[in-house]
C-alpha cells in the first residue's frame, strides 16, 4: 500500500484531473524602454533591458515566456525571446536604419507567457509598454558646398573684414556630423584668409597694377573631422580705385576700305563712381592733318576736280605740274607726298614768274582766285609781308596791279583799279584776320570778287573782311605787268625780289569773269573721310549733336547719362574713297560734366585712341587688244583712216584674300575684277614724228557727248573704264601720202588717281602694204585668170566671116578676132584705171577737209588729261591723250 501511494504523488499536479486553475497570472515587464541603434546595425540597445516575469513559473507553460509583440506604424522593429524560461528577450531592426530618413521610433511593446499547455490555449499578455529608439547617426557623408564657384570684387588698397562668405552642407543627420566646424584655404601664398563660419578676408592691401584677378581653393571639415571631397574655387577681383572716366574702348580701331561706316566705340561707356550728374558733354575729334591737305581728299587734277565739282571752265592753272609747255614751275620744290598729290613748297627764297601768255587777261569786276595754302606764324621779331601771287609792273614804277599776301597772320588781298575804269576813290585792300592762316595746317581759300564786294571762304566757310581801305586807281601807263608766284616782281637788275612766301601751296587757279559758287567750292575743299552717326533717328531724347563742316568734330550732350553712353556707341568713322590713304588717324575725346548744384564736379580724363586704314587693295590696269594690223594703202587714205582700237578692252583686277579653309589653317589669293575710274590715257606715236602735211590722229567731237571726256591739250577730267573704251576705239589714223611713210608704232598707257595707279603700256604697230604689193593685189582682180582662153563659136565666126571649104577659119580672120579681144582688154583696163585715180584723189581731199574740220592742230598733238610731266624720247608730235 505504501508503494501504491508513492507513485500516486509522482503524478504532476497539472494533469491530474483533480487540478482546476493553473495559468493565474499574466506576465510582467518595464512600463518603459529607451533604445539606442546605431544606423546600418540590426540590434537595439534597451535600457532597462528587455525581460518580462510571470509569477505562474516554474510551471511549466503558464510561467514561461513565449513571445514578444511589437505595436505600431509600420515599425521597423521586432523582438525576439532569447530565453522563454528567463524571459529575457531582444529588440532587432528588420532592416537597415537610416538616421537621415528618421532618428527615432515609439511603440508599443507586450509580453505573451506559453498559456495552459503546448497549444498555448489560455495565455496571457503583460501590460502595454513604451519603448522610444533613437538611431545613432555614422559620420558617412562629406561636406558640400553650396556653389559651384564664388565671385566677389574688390577695390584696390583697402583691408576688407569680410569680402564674402563661403558655406558648406553635410547631409549627415547627427548634429556632430552634420556641423561645418572649420574651413581651410588650400592655394598657398595668397594674401586672403578664412574663419570657422566661411568668411573671407584680405590680409594685405591688394594692387590692380599687381594682380587683377586671384583664385583661392577652400576646403571645409565637419564637427567629425571629415573633409569635403572637392575644394571649391573663389574668383576675387581687384578693381582698380574708382576713376571717373570712359570705359569698354579700344586704342585702336581698323578700317577696311570700301566697308562703309564703322562704329568707334561700340561697348564704350561712361564711369561715374556713383556721382549724380545733371549733364554731360563730349567732343569727338578726328585728327587727319598729316593726311593730304588736311584729310583723305581726290587726288586728280586740279581742273579734273573741278570739271567732277560742275566749276565753270576757263580757269587758269598757275602751278601746274612741270612739263615742256608749263615750265615755270620746274624751279619749284615739290612734294607730291602721297597719292600723287603735287604740292610745291616756298623756303622764303624762291618764286615764279608766269609767262605772259598764261596770264589771264581782262580781270573784270568778277572774278575768282582759289589755292590750297598751309602756313605758320613768319620767324623772327619783325613780321613781314609774304607774297602768294603779285602782278606788278615789269619795270620802272613797280606798281601793284593786284595781288594776294599774308602779313601777320592776316590774309591781305590787294585790287587796283587800272586806268580804264571811273577815276575814283574806290576799295582797294581787304584784310582777313583768321586763326586758319597761321595754323600750319592745310585749308582751301577761295576768293570771289563782285567789285567792289570781296567773299572770302576758307575751307568752304564764308568770312567778310573786317578791314577795307580805299585807294585811287593806278594812273596809265604803257608799263607791261609781270604776274609771279610766291613774291613779287621788281625790277633789280632783272630779277624778282621779296616779300617771299614761307608755306606751301597747291591748285593755284585764276579764273576771269566767273565766280564760283558756294556749292562747287565746298565740293572742290570736301574731305571724304570723317564722323558719322548710325541710325540718327535712333538716338534718345534729348540728345543733341553738331558736326563741324568738314566732319572731323562731332559734339554731342545730354542730361541722361545711359542716352549718353548709347548715343556715344553710335559713333563711326566712315571713308567713301575707293582708295583711300592707308595709315593712322588720331582720335580724341574730351568729355565735360555737371553736377546737381554742387561746387565741386568730377572730372573726366580725355582719351586717346586711332582708327587704322589698312592698306587697300591696289588694282592692276591692263589693256588689251590686237597689238599688230597690217593693212594696204587704201585703208589709210579713206575718208574714216585707220580704227587703231577697235578691239580695245580696258579692265582692273585687284588681288583678294581667301579664308574659306577655316578648318586647315590656311586660306588663298586671288584676283577679281572691279570697276573705277580713270583719269587720262595717252596715245604715244613712238620713233619718228608724225609728219602734219602727210598724216595723223582723229577723233570725232561726237564721240565725246555725254561723256566726262575733254580731248584739248589743256583740259583734264574723271569718267568710267567702258566711256574710255569707247572713245579710244574711234581714234582714228590718217595718212594721205602712205607710200612715203615708215611703219608706226603706239603706244597706249591709262592712269586714275593722276598716276597712282598706272596701266600697262599697250603698243600697237601698223605695218602698211605699200605701192608694189597693193598694184599685184589690183592686178589680180581686174586681169584675166591665167585659165581663161578665148573659145572660138564656128556658128558666130562663120556669120561674120567667110569660110573656107570645110568650115575652119582662115588664119586672117583668127589674127582679127585675137587684136580685137586684146584691144578690148586694154581698153577695160585703162578706163579702170583712170576712175580709180580720180576716187583716190577725191577721197584724199575728204580727208584732209575732215581733219581741217574736226582739228585745229597743224602739229598733230592731241591730248587728254595731261596729268603730269612725261620724259619721253619722242616730241609731243603725235601724242594723243585721252583723259575725264
Amino acid at each position: 500500500m505504501t508503494d501504491i501511494l508513492s507513485l500516486s504523488f509522482s503524478i504532476p499536479l497539472s494533469h491530474t484531473p483533480f487540478s482546476i486553475v493553473v495559468n493565474k497570472h499574466k506576465p510582467w515587464i518595464e512600463t518603459s524602454y529607451h533604445g539606442v541603434i546605431t544606423e546600418n546595425m540590426d540590434i537595439v540597445l534597451l535600457d532597462p533591458p528587455l525581460v518580462a516575469l510571470d509569477k505562474d513559473a516554474p510551471v511549466p507553460y503558464a510561467g514561461e515566456i513565449c513571445a514578444f509583440k511589437i505595436h505600431g506604424l509600420e515599425a521597423p522593429f521586432e523582438a525576439v525571446v532569447l530565453n522563454g524560461t528567463s524571459g529575457e528577450g531582444q529588440l532587432r531592426a528588420r532592416g537597415p536604419v537610416d538616421c537621415e530618413l528618421q532618428k527615432e521610433y515609439t511603440f508599443i511593446i507586450q509580453a505573451h507567457d506559453c498559456g495552459a499547455g503546448p497549444g498555448g490555449t489560455g495565455g496571457k499578455k503583460s501590460h502595454k509598454a513604451v519603448v522610444h529608439i533613437q538611431v545613432n547617426d555614422v559620420n558617412e557623408f562629406s561636406p558640400v558646398f553650396r556653389e559651384a564657384q564664388y565671385q566677389a570684387a574688390v577695390t584696390e588698397g583697402k583691408i576688407y573684414d569680410n569680402i564674402l562668405q563661403v558655406e558648406a552642407t553635410d547631409q549627415d543627420c547627427s548634429p556632430q556630423y552634420s556641423q561645418i566646424c572649420n574651413y581651410q584655404i588650400t592655394t598657398s601664398n595668397t594674401p586672403f584668409a578664412i574663419d570657422r563660419n566661411g568668411n573671407i578676408r584680405n590680409t594685405e592691401k591688394l594692387s590692380f597694377d599687381k594682380q587683377q584677378q586671384y583664385e583661392v581653393l577652400v576646403t571645409a571639415f565637419d564637427c567629425g573631422q571629415k573633409r569635403s571631397t572637392e575644394s571649391v574655387a573663389v574668383h576675387i577681383d581687384v578693381k582698380p580705385v574708382c576713376k571717373p572716366g570712359w570705359q569698354g574702348w579700344n586704342k585702336r580701331v581698323d578700317y577696311e576700305p570700301g566697308t562703309g561706316s564703322k562704329q568707334l566705340f561700340p561697348k564704350m561707356h561712361l564711369e561715374t563712381c556713383g556721382g549724380p550728374l545733371s549733364s554731360v558733354r563730349t567732343m569727338v575729334e578726328l585728327q587727319t592733318s598729316h593726311i593730304g591737305k588736311g584729310c583723305d581728299r581726290e587726288t586728280y587734277s586740279e581742273k579734273s576736280l573741278q570739271k567732277l565739282c560742275g566749276a565753270s571752265s576757263g580757269s587758269t592753272d598757275l602751278l601746274p605740274a612741270p612739263s615742256v609747255s608749263t615750265n615755270w614751275t620746274a624751279s619749284l620744290v615739290t612734294d607730291s607726298g602721297r597719292d600723287s598729290d603735287l604740292i610745291f613748297r616756298f623756303d622764303g627764297r624762291q618764286a615764279a614768274k608766269i609767262p605772259d601768255q598764261m596770264v589771264p587777261q581782262n580781270l573784270t569786276d568778277q572774278f575768282t582766285i582759289a589755292t590750297w595754302m598751309k602756313h605758320g606764324p613768319t620767324p623772327g621779331l619783325r613780321a613781314e609781308k609774304e607774297t602768294l601771287l603779285c602782278n606788278s609792273d615789269k619795270t620802272e614804277m613797280n606798281r601793284h596791279h593786284y595781288s594776294l599776301y599774308v602779313h601777320n597772320c592776316r590774309l591781305v588781298f590787294l585790287l587796283r583799279r587800272d586806268f580804264t575804269q571811273v577815276d575814283t576813290f574806290r576799295p582797294a585792300e581787304f584784310h582777313w584776320k583768321l586763326e586758319q592762316i597761321c595754323d600750319k595746317e592745310w585749308h582751301y581759300y577761295v576768293i570771289n570778287v563782285e567789285f567792289p564786294v570781296v567773299t572770302l571762304y576758307v575751307d568752304g566757310v564764308t568770312f567778310d573782311p573786317y578791314l577795307v581801305t580805299d585807294d585811287w586807281p593806278i594812273h596809265p601807263s604803257q608799263i607791261d605787268v609781270q604776274l609771279t608766284l610766291g613774291a613779287c616782281w621788281q625790277e633789280r637788275g632783272g630779277t624778282d625780289s621779296g616779300p617771299y612766301f614761307r608755306g606751301s601751296l597747291s591748285g593755284l587757279t585764276i579764273r576771269p569773269g566767273k565766280i564760283e559758287s558756294q556749292k562747287v567750292i565746298s565740293c572742290l575743299q570736301a574731305c571724304k573721310e570723317g564722323l558719322d552717326i548710325n541710325s540718327l533717328e535712333s538716338l534718345g531724347k534729348g540728345i543733341k549733336f553738331h558736326f563741324n563742316p568738314a566732319q572731323s568734330i562731332l559734339v554731342m550732350e545730354g542730361e541722361d547719362l545711359e542716352n549718353m553712353n548709347a548715343a556715344l556707341r553710335k559713333v563711326s568713322y566712315i571713308n567713301s574713297r575707293q582708295f583711300p590713304t592707308p595709315g593712322i588717324r588720331h582720335l580724341h575725346i574730351s568729355t565735360s560734366v555737371q553736377c546737381f548744384g554742387e561746387d565741386t564736379c568730377i572730372s573726366i580724363p580725355d582719351i586717346d585712341a586711332v582708327v587704322m586704314v589698312l592698306q587697300p587693295s591696289e588694282p592692276r590696269i591692263t589693256i588689251a587688244g590686237v597689238d599688230r594690223l597690217t593693212r594696204p594703202v587704201a585703208d589709210l587714205r579713206g575718208p574714216a583712216g585707220l580704227t587703231l582700237f577697235q578691239d580695245l578692252h580696258i579692265i582692273s583686277t585687284v588681288t583678294k584674300g581667301d579664308t574659306a579653309s577655316h578648318h586647315t589653317g590656311t586660306g588663298y589669293r586671288h584676283r577679281g575684277e572691279i570697276i573705277h575710274n580713270l583719269d587720262y590715257c595717252d596715245i604715244l606715236v613712238l620713233g619718228e614724228e608724225l609728219r602734219p602735211e602727210q598724216e595723223g590722229l582723229q577723233l570725232q567731237r561726237s564721240t565725246l557727248l555725254g561723256k566726262h571726256l575733254d580731248a584739248t591739250n589743256s583740259t583734264s577730267g574723271v569718267d568710267s573704264m567702258s566711256n574710255y573704251e569707247q572713245v579710244i576705239r574711234q581714234v582714228h589714223y590718217h595718212n594721205w601720202h602712205p607710200t612715203q611713210t615708215p611703219d608706226r608704232k603706239f603706244r597706249l598707257t591709262c592712269s586714275e588717281l593722276n598716276g597712282r595707279y598706272t596701266s600697262n603700256e599697250f603698243t600697237l604697230e601698223i605695218s602698211v602694204l605699200h605701192k608694189s604689193e597693193a598694184g599685184e593685189h589690183v592686178n589680180h582682180m581686174v586681169a584675166p585668170p591665167q585659165y581663161m582662153q578665148v573659145v572660138h563659136h564656128p556658128a558666130m565666126v562663120h556669120s561674120l566671116y567667110p569660110t573656107h571649104g570645110s568650115g575652119v577659119p582662115s588664119a586672117a580672120t583668127v589674127v582679127i578676132v585675137i587684136c580685137i579681144a586684146a584691144l578690148v582688154v586694154v581698153v577695160v583696163l585703162g578706163i579702170y584705171r583712170i576712175h580709180l585715180t580720180h576716187q583716190q584723189e577725191g577721197r584724199s581731199s575728204d580727208t584732209t577737209k575732215e581733219g581741217e574740220l574736226d582739228w585745229n592742230d597743224s602739229a598733230l598733238n592731241i591730248t587728254v588729261n595731261p596729268m603730269e610731266l612725261r620724259d619721253e624720247p619722242t616730241s609731243n608730235t603725235g601724242h594723243i591723250t585721252i583723259w575725264k
